[in-house]
């Protein structure tokens, strides 16, 4: 899609999984990274990996790495203005940075074009299932990097509260046949994905 880059959020530590690269888990025969990449990579002009520590051990997939702007580990918003910092500087004309997680390996292969349809006045968008709210499966527009940055300097840690303060459109992807944003956080999750894949295979 035409001014849209994505980033892939790896930023995170893993604890619930046991520790260690979450996105190297393996599902169905193929890490979770690659079932992200598989999904995002057709949506999007360009295609970015936020990952801390020791980029090495993810160049295997040959997309770019990007550790967080800020210390600390300041959560998911820091590896979103990563993704939004680096679309500044590769990809001068891009609009908007899509960021989802890695370890989703559902997501729709239209999630780009129905969130901008979604949109609609609003200058950021995020997915809804199951009930649920997504702030970090959305669209951003690299207009507000310096305002993410400057909250992010002030202890914004929370991607819903930022995104409703600048305004933001939820669009529902429902459950059919299972939640598209289904995410693996746990060894039972891993397990679980497993059995969905087998019950519908994926196109």
């Amino acid at each position: 899609m035409p001014g849209i880059i994505g980033v892939l959020l790896a930023g995170g530590r893993g604890q619930r999984m046991g520790g260690g690269d979450k996105p190297l888990r393996m599902l169905a025969g193929q890490s979770l990274m690659a079932h992200a990449i598989d999904r995002v990579a057709p949506q999007v002009a360009g295609l970015v990996l936020n990952a801390n520590g020791d980029a090495a051990r993810l160049a295997g997939f040959g997309l770019p790495i990007i550790a967080d702007p800020l210390p600390d580990f300041l959560g998911p918003l820091a590896g979103i203005l990563a993704g939004l910092r680096w679309a500044q500087v590769t990809h001068p004309g891009a609009r908007d940075v899509l960021s989802v997680p890695t370890d989703t390996p559902f997501l729709p292969r239209d999630l780009v074009a129905r969130l901008l349809a979604g949109r609609g006045a609003q200058p950021l968008a995020c997915a809804v299932s199951a009930g649920w709210t997504h702030p970090v499966i959305g669209l951003w527009p690299v207009a507000l990097a310096d305002a993410l940055e400057t909250a992010l300097r002030g202890g914004e840690r929370k991607i819903g509260a930022f995104s409703a303060r600048h305004g933001v459109a939820e669009i529902d992807f429902g459950t059919v046949p299972f939640d598209p944003f289904f995410n693996v956080n746990r060894p039972e999750d891993l397990a679980a994905a497993e059995e969905m894949i087998a019950l519908y295979p994926q196109d």
